[in-house]
């Protein structure tokens, strides 16, 4: 029986899957940038990574195949997808013999247009399959990444995909998608990663639409907005990422050493959490708390192209900032300020403060709630404005005079504050908590819709 150990990425929504395809070998699909986790998992399982195979050029990540061919695997992709890296090409129907198991490519543009679905076969009995961004848990993914006026015309070529390529896979067959709940690549999804073809026939609204216009239709009516590095990361996968081995360490600077940085157009993000960036922080700063979704919000409101530099508390984990930042192409990592804000005011620079309220106790002026616009139409408190956190920049109609900014929980309203204070805004509260704990302590509903 052949083993498939899942990895998800909680952060971006996505899985990647680890095969073990016999002889000691293994076979990795969409890996993320990082190999650790990988090659430790082989090492668990006595597998040593032969093979890596890439569904499509991923938009939303950096991708892991060249660190993991730099280990030994041989890379599989779509000849469609022009990759300028050393990689086996296949079209449509061709097959790469494993040594035992064989791997069929299947042409399922829609998602992207070199977009490959492959079928692990042991010798004509078909035991996994490996859909990346066409078939998905209950949904497909959005088609509208490529050409963001281009939606429809791809929409279509999915289902024209699907239609004739699953068409004569078995019920029982388990797929393996690579897009899943919480990766903005995905339509609304629900919490499960995998599924068989025979669930999805029964329960997806997509496999029951008969006709193409119907299931665009379906389609664009679920997209929201997306992190802008998604225009980006199409390309750097098609040239092939550095290749870095192991993530750099996170240097030491001195306050003077990141002023000078600043200057130069370096940009800080504090990592730290909300109540930590409200007590104090340093002017400019963008407030951008490590968690899961820490790269999804790097890569929506930091510039890519200038230095980073990072603050933090002693207690936060390294590693995981930079192998954030490394995963969605952000590279220019100068370091982070040591001794933090404090040492910041210790050396006689200006340190800010922002307000903090718990949802409970909001003072009487209108709320912006920057979350997604399906958050907001779920729940919102009455009379709240909405501008999601990603169009918050670009913001013109905010009026004048101070600002009360919700989210969730509290980090996304932090982010915003410290975007608009980075405009010249002042006067600025950041909610702790969100719309549930408002109407948990008030005696009014939440507003819908």
């Amino acid at each position: 029986m052949t083993t498939i150990h899942s990895l998800v990425d909680e952060g971006l929504g996505n899985s990647s899957y680890l095969v073990d395809i016999g002889d000691g070998r293994a076979l990795v699909v969409d890996p993320s940038r990082d190999p650790r986790a990988y090659l430790d998992l082989a090492k668990a399982n006595g597998l040593t990574i032969a093979y890596v195979a890439e569904t499509h050029l991923h938009a939303d990540f950096v991708s892991g195949s060249g660190e993991l061919s730099a280990h030994g695997a041989r890379v599989i992709a779509s000849s469609l997808g022009h990759r300028e890296f050393s990689h086996l090409g296949v079209e449509d129907g061709e097959d790469v013999d494993l040594g035992g198991l064989t791997l069929r490519a299947l042409a399922t543009p829609g998602h992207t247009p070199e977009h490959l679905t492959y079928l692990l076969l042991d010798g004509s009995r078909s035991i996994a399959l490996f859909t990346g961004g066409s078939l998905l848990v209950g949904a497909v993914a959005r088609t509208d990444l490529v050409d963001p006026d281009g939606g429809e015309h791809y929409a279509r070529m999915l289902y024209r995909s699907l239609r004739d390529k699953l068409h004569d896979l078995p019920d029982d067959l388990h797929v393996y998608p690579t897009h899943g709940a919480g990766s903005f690549c995905a339509a609304p999804a629900g919490g499960e990663r995998t599924t068989t073809l025979g669930r999805e026939r029964a329960a997806n609204p997509f496999l029951a639409t008969h006709d193409e216009q119907t299931f665009a239709a379906l389609l664009l009516a679920g997209l929201g907005s997306y992190p802008p590095y998604f225009l980006r990361l199409q390309g750097v996968n098609r040239v092939g990422p550095h290749v870095f081995g192991a993530p750099p360490a996170l240097p030491r600077l001195a306050p003077d050493d990141v002023r000078k940085l600043v200057a130069d157009s370096a940009v800080i993000i504090d990592v730290r959490p909300v109540s930590d960036y409200a007590a104090g922080h340093i002017p400019g700063s963008l407030a951008i708390a490590l968690r899961p979704a820490f790269a999804t919000w790097l890569g929506w409101i930091a510039p890519h192209d200038v230095p980073l530099v990072f603050v933090a508390n002693d207690n936060q984990d390294r590693d995981d900032l930079v192998r954030q930042a490394l995963k969605i192409g952000y590279e220019r990592i100068a370091g982070e300020l040591q001794g933090g804000v404090e040492a910041w005011r210790a050396a006689g620079f200006e340190v800010r403060r922002a307000g903090l309220v718990q949802a409970a106790e909001i003072p009487g002026i209108p709320v912006d709630d920057v979350r997604q616009k399906s958050e907001f139409l779920a729940g919102h408190l009455p009379g709240a404005r909405h501008v999601e956190l990603g169009q918050l920049a670009g913001e013109s109609g905010l009026p004048d005079g101070p600002l009360v900014l919700m989210c969730g929980h509290g980090e996304r309203a932090a982010t915003g504050a410290s975007m608009l204070e980075r405009a010249g805004r002042s006067e600025l509260t950041v909610v702790e908590g969100g719309p549930e704990e408002w109407a948990a302590g008030s005696e009014s509903q939440l507003e819908t819709g």
